[in-house]
């Protein structure tokens, strides 16, 4: 078992999840950054190379609950923990049709429920018992402004659905936890980002967009739990 914290991070292959990783490991992390297919996780970490701890490659779809436990028991093996948790794997097939509203095929939502909200949940579900056990871990659920209840907007009701739902998902499992526990649930909005989904037009640069996920990630004992997060600071739901 390795003695340094080691962090999981879904999508990590490129954008805010690419970054998430090489900040983690910069921070002394042992990170299993994932991908949806091998060839590409491991890609990626050549792109990391450089970077003590060396970053280690694997397959994790979120999508398929077979992948994702064998991707979670792969990363257990390797270290023999998982402190960190980062579900930031997600698609947004409604982006290009936005106009559309709830004319957006039905099917569609379903996909992207099963990728951002149910994929998380099949992550969690396989480690939140290493997490219990060793009575220690940060889950951070990257979510998004356009999640948000209380300033709901028009269109994208595929991506807006999905991330509502995941930020259901983390107060529900701070709820079964115990807001005593030490493991820590938060979820974060990212801003509007220049990645492949936020598109050159985005408002943030990836550091910005990265910096909270990566603060709750290494919270101590005293950390938040339960909230949802921009700029270091709680924001509506």
């Amino acid at each position: 078992m390795t003695e340094q914290r080691v962090a999981l991070v879904t999508g990590g292959n490129r954008g805010l999840g690419f970054a998430i990783c090489e900040a983690l490991a910069k921070a002394e992390y042992a990170v299993a950054l994932t991908a949806r297919h091998q060839e590409k996780a491991t890609e990626a970490v050549a792109r990391l190379a450089a970077i003590p701890p060396p970053v280690h490659g694997f397959a994790l779809d979120v999508s398929d609950t077979t992948s994702v436990r064998e991707g979670v028991r792969a990363v257990y093996e390797k270290f023999g923990r998982i402190d960190v948790l980062v579900n930031n794997a997600a698609i947004y097939p409604d982006r290009d049709v936005p106009n559309l509203g709830l004319a957006v095929d039905p099917d569609m939502v379903l996909d992207t429920l099963n990728a951002n909200t149910v994929g998380p949940y099949r992550v969690m579900q396989a480690v939140l018992p290493i997490m219990r056990e060793q009575d220690y871990g940060r889950i951070v659920n990257v979510s998004s402004q356009m999640a948000r209840l209380s300033a709901m907007s028009a269109g994208s009701p595929a991506y807006r659905m999905s991330k509502t739902a995941l930020n259901a998902l983390t107060t529900l499992t701070v709820a079964e936890l115990g807001k005593t526990s030490n493991v820590h649930v938060n979820s974060v909005d990212p801003g509007w980002v220049r990645t492949d989904m936020g598109t050159d037009a985005a408002d943030r640069e990836i550091s910005e967009g990265i910096d909270t996920i990566v603060w709750l990630a290494t919270q101590g004992t005293d950390g938040p739990t339960g909230g949802f997060f921009r700029d270091r600071k709680p924001t509506n739901w």
